[in-house]
């Protein structure tokens, strides 16, 4: 069966897997971003380990990249990556193939690759249209119109993270995983002793899900106000894309279930029944594993309806 490599680079870490047509991941990986982010030269570092596995695998000549940030319309380097800075405006293509003669290498924004991850690799029916929201270091989104990646006119629409929010800041200054801590540090001042998290030395996002699941109230706030901010920005897209079905994953998703009854009440608050009446919002199946799904589809399928057929 044929083989690809998929590899979701992201501002925590890149996580890469060998994956075959039917979805199953059969090799898995990853390294955290800042030991390349320290090197002289980060192209370089990542140019190693994809090397490194393909003279593991060496049946593998199709590689599928997805990255946290914009691509020109080609998809042959990248912009502007937030998150990995080191990456900005690199011919990363060209870096690549010259590097590995013979490969055959796609890059895609990384929500778009999840969102196609999703699509084909979910084991459930799919609309033809749907927004796919990824929740992990930043906000990323991704649009399916009729069973085709919406891109934007130059490549690069649904930057859904970079879309204006309350007091001036972008949603995901709010609800990426750094803003979401901040909201526990600051809630942490005014509940101190009354939260299950005070005293603790180390407070990630799975700590903040564990605190909610034995109903601390700081944490359940935290992610009261999450799905609020979340379900505000999620009413001008649906509003602009008439998209009445979204899913959301990324590594944050593993808090839907208390993020989900603040977030459908914004959407219910400020959408009128032409939207509200057929909304579905669902949470992801594939959860940490679209990132890199998503990317090892890339190399078989550029339209969704290729896979069909």
């Amino acid at each position: 069966m044929q083989k690809f490599l998929g590899i979701d680079v992201g501002g925590t870490h890149i996580k890469c897997g060998i994956v075959t047509m039917n979805g199953e991941i059969l090799h898995q990986i990853k390294f955290r971003t800042s030991e390349l982010q320290v090197l002289d030269s980060f192209v370089d570092g990542f140019t190693k380990i994809v090397k490194d596995l393909l003279l593991e695998f060496t049946d593998v000549r199709q590689v599928g990249i997805g990255v946290p940030g914009t691509l020109n319309k080609a998809r042959t380097h990248t912009e502007e990556l937030p998150n990995v800075p080191q990456l900005n405006h690199v011919n990363l293509l060209e870096r690549l193939q010259g590097a590995l003669p013979g490969v055959s290498f796609r890059l895609e924004n990384d929500a778009n690759a999840a969102a196609l991850g999703e699509y084909h690799f979910s084991g459930q029916p799919m609309p033809e249209d749907f927004i796919f929201l990824t929740m992990g270091t930043g906000i990323g989104g991704a649009a399916i119109l009729d069973r085709t990646i919406f891109k934007g006119g130059d490549g690069n629409g649904m930057e859904v993270g970079h879309i204006m929010s309350e007091g001036g800041k972008r949603l995901e200054e709010h609800i990426g995983k750094k803003g979401i801590l901040n909201m526990v540090s600051e809630g942490l001042l005014r509940h101190k002793e009354k939260s299950l998290m005070y005293g603790l030395e180390l407070i990630n996002t799975k700590v903040l899900v564990d605190s909610a699941s034995q109903d601390d109230l700081l944490a359940k706030e935290v992610f009261k106000n999450t799905g609020r901010l979340l379900g505000e920005g999620l009413v001008s897209i649906i509003r602009v894309l008439d998209i009445k079905n979204i899913y959301i994953g990324g590594g944050i998703s593993a808090s839907f279930d208390f993020v989900y009854p603040s977030l459908m009440e914004a959407l219910t608050t400020h959408l009128t029944p032409y939207y509200t009446s057929a909304l579905s919002v669902k949470k992801a199946v594939l959860g940490n594993e679209a990132g890199i799904l998503g990317a090892a589809s890339l190399c078989f399928d550029n339209t969704l309806q290729q896979r069909e057929t």
